[in-house]
């Protein structure tokens, strides 16, 4: 069997050499030019030529005594094809003399062939063909077209032939076609006896990339026989020169020739093959995708792969359960693993859907607790998960504490769950003290970065410990935990809008307005869960109470309203509400404050009323009541605040803040005392407050000259970084302010806070806001980083 007629034509770049060789053995596998070779060398031979092929050898005893007679030169072609009684006689021949040139395959399988080629190799040479160069395959096609290829026909040509000759003249006029007559050849080629070779050319044209355990699993053979099928697919020409994987072509010409039904079996045994090998699922479901496989097998197969990526990469996921259910998965055994991967990617889920085992009704209550989470509303989730079966009631902690059930909490905590939400169920049950529940928070989100908990979750200990970090005065901490969320894109996509949300959340918080500003830039016009609609709108009207636009407030409110009339609201809203409820103050939708704040004082009552969040209540009683100017219920809630005995710096800074500003409100203005506490507050990282508290004292003083003090004091509070006009901070000093950077060289320079102060004119109190603000901007976690980044970013002036 022949591949198809290589044209007459020296394609060959080194087809200079003619026949001088008149010894010679050519080795090519078929369709590598054998026979042309054969024909060039005998054409540039000077004496006769006999020639002998399998045809023929039944006359070799005449053949050879007429080369002796006549000095010819006896040329073999596919000598592997010879019996071994005629190989024999040919070596014999070849050690008495006769000037012999023989072409045979790569595989010497016989000793008698051996036998030969070392007989003629002896006394002469050996020639290998191999693929076609370009200079060689482009004569070659031109020679099958008539005229000169394009580079792009002619790179198409070398890409579907690997530079086989006589594949090139196959596809020469048609690269991505598939020649009905290479169809036929390849058919007869391949089912010639033994076997192996057609049952591996069927599982390697489908290109899949597979390994040689994978290969010999879905061609049933073994590793002996596999090489055996491999080496003759080699000299059959159906292999790249690699001898890897099946030459484009031919692959395609193989396939061609399958009925859907065939091609269907085919698949089915590749897909067991792989199960049976234990293949990697989600690569084996990528090599089943390129074949189009849709069977059983594969299904499973596409399920494993779904399964696998459901919480790393759900994206992927859902594409392969799509995949799955193409192939014919029943669409129960999916559905809680779909609806997780969903979850994670903020989709709408339906889980009402009929499901497979119990454990999967299991996932589904889980994921409709963290829906219901997403959703802002944590009462549901709790209740849901509550319904679950484990880890459910473990992670329901942090929301039955949120929702001010505590002895729930503690009742359920201690049930079975993987480790990193059992850290979080302790770190949630201790968030009555922030200061105390931030460092559980801290190890709960390592726990859960080094082993993501295989469950939908309704939120991440990053978001909840920068939660209670801000509460607690601890912005650095809440980036912190931030920055490793974003990093590690834990949580999915779904948790990368809330992370970066609250990172802007508690830049907004601290006076810083950039990130802010971009977060509401890129989400504008994106659908979120109502959590994080809250917390946008949050940040709106933070942004536009700051920069006094009140069109912009409006806007804000219009987006919290709906959310807010649910009433559905927990402690680890307190700090966006806060915003909120001042916007509704201002823009007096009154109706709205009082039910909002009944329901948190609700939950800080039954959690045993813990000092920071009752402080954190009360200051929201009080900031409504300084934008009411409304002197008597600032008194009142100061009176109440005063009470309270927090152990927070914050909480203690927000206690004498509120006395400080009920007197202002009263007319009683003492300004030393408003820019200590006001410094205070600043220093809890609450600078927009601080500033408002020295602007109200500013315009009811009747002093002159502290009225000045206390305005200069409240500019440089307040004043907006990168919101005015779009700039940005400067980049080569890590984002610090003029202000920041004065401080930071007396810093360099070795400077108390006290003499820093002196310098400035500016309370030690406030030089303390200072530094601790530049430590965050650069992520110095102790003062040697804060100096070694401080002399790096500012070079000592000349």
């Amino acid at each position: 069997m022949q591949w198809p007629p290589v044209p007459s034509v020296d394609y060959r770049a080194d087809a200079g050499r003619g026949g001088a060789a008149l010894v010679t053995v050519v080795v090519g596998v078929d369709g590598a030019g054998r026979t042309h070779r054969l024909g060039e060398i005998a054409a540039a031979a000077d004496r006769p030529v006999v020639r002998v092929t399998p045809a023929l050898a039944d006359d070799l005893t005449d053949c050879l005594a007429q080369a002796r007679v006549e000095g010819a030169v006896v040329v073999v072609d596919d000598a592997h094809r010879l019996t071994p009684q005629a190989l024999r006689a040919l070596a014999a021949a070849a050690r008495n003399g006769t000037a012999m040139v023989v072409a045979r395959r790569p595989t010497i399988d016989r000793p008698e062939l051996a036998d030969l080629d070392e007989a003629v190799a002896a006394a002469g040479a050996v020639e290998q063909l191999g693929p076609l160069d370009p200079g060689a395959l482009a004569a070659l096609v031109a020679t099958v077209l008539g005229q000169p290829p394009t580079a792009r026909h002619l790179a198409a040509v070398q890409a579907a032939s690997a530079g086989l000759a006589a594949v090139a003249v196959a596809v020469a006029a048609d690269p991505d076609g598939t020649p009905p007559a290479l169809v036929a050849r390849l058919q007869r080629r391949i089912t010639g006896p033994g076997g192996s070779a057609a049952a591996l050319a069927a599982v390697l044209a489908l290109g899949l990339g597979l390994t040689d355990d994978v290969v010999c699993a879905a061609a049933s053979l073994d590793l002996t026989q596999a090489a055996a099928g491999m080496r003759a697919l080699r000299d059959m020409g159906l292999l790249t020169p690699d001898g890897e994987q099946m030459i484009p072509a031919v692959a395609r010409a193989l396939l061609a020739d399958l009925s859907a039904s065939e091609r269907r079996r085919l698949h089915e045994t590749v897909a067991r093959a792989l199960l049976a090998t234990g293949a990697e699922p989600v690569r084996a479901a990528a090599q089943l995708r390129a074949a189009r496989a849709r069977t059983p097998t594969a299904a499973d197969v596409y399920r494993q792969a779904a399964d696998q990526l459901r919480f790393t990469d759900p994206g992927a996921a859902l594409s392969w359960y799509d995949d799955a259910l193409d192939a014919g998965t029943d669409p129960t055994l999916v559905a809680a693993g779909r609806a997780e991967a969903a979850t994670l990617l903020g989709l709408p889920v339906d889980l009402d859907g009929p499901t497979g085992a119990p454990s999967d009704a299991a996932r589904l209550a889980m994921v409709a607790g963290a829906a219901a989470a997403y959703d802002g509303r944590a009462g549901r989730a709790a209740t849901a998960l509550l319904g679950a079966g484990d880890p459910g009631p473990v992670l329901a902690v942090a929301a039955l504490m949120a929702t001010g059930q505590p002895e729930s909490a503690r009742t359920v905590a201690t049930g079975q769950a993987p480790l990193p939400l059992r850290r979080l169920a302790e770190a949630s049950l201790t968030i009555g003290d922030p200061g105390e529940a931030l460092p559980l928070m801290i190890e709960a989100a390592e726990s859960f970065e080094q082993t993501p908990p295989a469950v939908a979750v309704p939120d991440l200990p990053h978001a909840l410990g920068a939660l209670v970090a801000v509460t607690a005065g601890d912005v650095s901490s809440a980036e912190y935990l931030l920055g490793r969320a974003l990093t590690s894109g834990i949580g999915g996509p779904v948790a990368v809008n809330r992370h970066r949300l609250l990172l802007a959340w508690a830049r907004l918080r601290t006076g810083r307005y950039d990130t802010a500003l971009a977060e509401l830039r890129r989400l504008d016009n994106t659908a979120l869960p109502g959590r994080e609609r809250l917390m946008y709108a949050g940040l709106a009207a933070g942004i536009a109470r700051r920069s006094g636009d009140i069109a912009q407030l409006r806007t804000a409110w219009a987006v919290a309203d709906p959310v807010l009339a649910r009433r559905a609201v927990d402690l680890f809203q307190v700090e966006v509400v806060e915003e909120l409820l001042v916007a509704a103050a201002r823009l007096r939708h009154h109706q709205r404050i009082t039910p909002i704040l009944d329901e948190l004082d609700g939950i800080v009552d039954r959690l045993g009323r813990p000092a920071a969040w009752a402080v954190s209540i009360g200051w929201i009683r009080l900031q409504i009541a300084v934008v009411g100017e409304d002197a008597a219920a600032a008194a009142a809630t100061a009176a109440r605040l005063g009470a309270v005995d927090p152990d927070g710096h914050r909480q203690q800074a927000q206690c004498r803040a509120a006395a400080r500003w009920a007197a202002t409100l009263a007319g009683e203005v003492d300004a030393d005392a408003v820019l200590t506490d006001a410094a205070d507050l600043a220093a809890a990282e609450l600078p927009w407050e601080s500033s408002r508290l020295i602007g109200h004292a500013a315009i009811r003083t009747t002093d002159a000259a502290a009225a000045r003090r206390l305005l200069e004091r409240a500019r440089d509070l307040s004043k907006v970084e990168a919101v005015a006009n779009d700039t940005q901070p400067d980049a080569s000093r890590g984002g610090l302010s003029d202000r920041e950077v004065e401080v930071a060289r007396l810093v360099l320079d070795g400077r108390t806070h006290r003499e820093i102060g002196t310098q400035l004119f500016l309370s030690p109190k406030t030089v303390e806001h200072h530094v601790a603000r530049i430590r965050a901007k650069l992520g110095a976690t102790n003062r040697a980083e804060l100096i070694a980044t401080l002399r790096s970013l500012l070079p000592a002036e000349a």
